[in-house]
């Protein structure tokens, strides 16, 4: 089993009736190496806080998790290649199932299944995998604009199709 650069372990016993709250927060090292898993230039910070119950169906050992993440990685902006900060922030809810209870045809808006070896749910990896979701591919730094020759109506493929005399 591989194990996870930022990894919060938590007993299942100990969400009682009411619940549990927990939050975690990675370290400078583990931003360090979760930098690398996300491909961007820096991960300044991470937490995220979690509300944990148990769910409804005790057959599958369900968790239902809702975490409020928080999170600046450095990336690199896809206009200008200069690195900029790029705060994140969401709410989300997964559903920890006990490891091959997992279903096949879940919905889209229903909460993704992390399986769990029915004694610890791993919140820092969840929060991890969020924020992997949450990445945007094409980084653009607050400001960045195209260079004026690409917004340029002459500079689309097409635009030889609108000269006179081209048959439409």
């Amino acid at each position: 089993m591989i194990t996870p650069e930022f990894s919060r372990l938590v007993p299942v016993e100990k969400i009682g009736p009411g619940g549990l709250s927990r939050a975690v927060e990675a370290s400078a090292a583990e931003c360090l190496a979760l930098a690398s898993r996300f491909g961007v230039s820096a991960v300044v910070s991470l937490s995220c806080d979690f509300t944990l119950r148990r769910g409804d169906d005790a057959a599958r050992g369900e968790v239902v998790a809702d975490g409020a993440l928080r999170a600046v990685l450095a990336r690199t902006c896809v206009v200008s290649l200069e690195d900029f900060e790029q705060p994140m922030a969401a709410r989300f809810r997964v559903l920890f199932v006990w490891s091959g209870t997992e279903r096949e045809d879940t919905l889209a808006e229903e909460a993704d299944e992390i399986p769990y070896d029915g004694a610890m749910i791993d919140l820092g990896e969840a929060a991890a995998e969020q924020v992997a979701l949450d990445l945007d591919p094409y980084p653009r730094s607050p400001g960045a604009v195209l260079p004026d020759e690409a917004t340029d109506a002459t500079a689309s493929p097409f635009a030889a199709l609108r000269r006179p005399g081209v048959p439409t």
